[in-house]
């Protein structure tokens, strides 16, 4: 039987992945309930299939968004969706085939046992993964320790994750950024800093061929800008939070909530 919750669901944003969406979206439904899937204003026709799909299945529930606003973006309108129906945490996916849908329970079981934390998977890569790409995330790695004080953040931009909703909407709330590729990383710091404990479980991440139905909207020029100036501005703000974060690493006093 698949398991379900009232309190955790699963949560992909989508956009342009082609006939692709369709297997991960049967995937995850095979796995629990409930799925939900914000489609970010694709053009690929595949928004008409998901709520044909989900016409069809009461575990399965989708929005359309009319235009594309980046991946943070979707999550954050899946977000507001969750907390207003009630729900405590999503785990968040991609839709493009590279997380593991079999280990949506174990992660779920996870946050059940300590609701307290967001579950961050630490990837395991195979051969299919970009040479370019799994040594470039060291950096971003790097910042990301450096900006939460050695929080214990395995990895900051695998966005198989399981976010506490009420936590990760009260900082998408208050920021203009986190909007695209920039969400994952700034996710993770600014939960940190509110006091988020991570629990890092490991998960392979397969990068499909072109042939396979692969598709990355990943541009390593400008996404790569955007992540330096994601890291300019919380480096700033560690440094004026530097004294308080210390202080509470120091006492460990329970966080600051703003």
């Amino acid at each position: 039987m698949t398991p379900s919750s009232t309190t955790h669901l699963v949560l992909i944003p989508s956009y342009n992945t082609g006939e692709q969406v369709y297997a991960t979206v049967r995937a995850a439904r095979a796995q629990w309930t409930p799925v939900w899937v914000v489609v970010d204003g694709s053009t690929d026709g595949t928004a008409e299939g998901l709520q044909a799909l989900a016409r069809q299945d009461p575990g399965l529930r989708v929005w359309v968004l009319p235009q594309n606003g980046g991946k943070g973006s979707a999550v954050w309108h899946g977000l507001q969706q969750a907390q207003a129906a009630g729900y405590t945490h999503a785990l968040a996916m991609d839709s493009d085939g590279q997380h593991p849908a079999d280990l949506i329970p174990a992660f779920m079981q996870t946050s059940l046992a300590r609701p307290d934390t967001m579950v961050l998977g630490r990837p395991i890569f195979d051969a299919s993964a970009p040479l370019l790409r799994v040594r470039g995330r060291r950096v971003s790695n790097w910042w990301t320790k450096l900006e939460t004080l050695g929080a214990g953040v395995a990895d900051s931009l695998y966005g198989f994750r399981v976010y506490p909703v009420d936590a990760l909407a009260a900082v998408m709330k208050n920021q203009p950024w986190m909007r695209r590729f920039d969400f994952d990383t700034e996710a993770v710091v600014r939960l940190a800093w509110r006091g988020i404990k991570p629990v890092n479980l490991d998960a392979p991440v397969k990068y499909l061929r072109a042939d396979e139905g692969g598709v990355s909207h990943f541009r390593y020029g400008r996404d790569n800008v955007l992540l330096s100036w994601m890291h300019t501005r919380l480096m700033v703000e560690f440094v004026l939070r530097l004294p308080a974060l210390l202080w509470r690493k120091a006492t460990r006093r329970p966080p600051f909530q703003r």
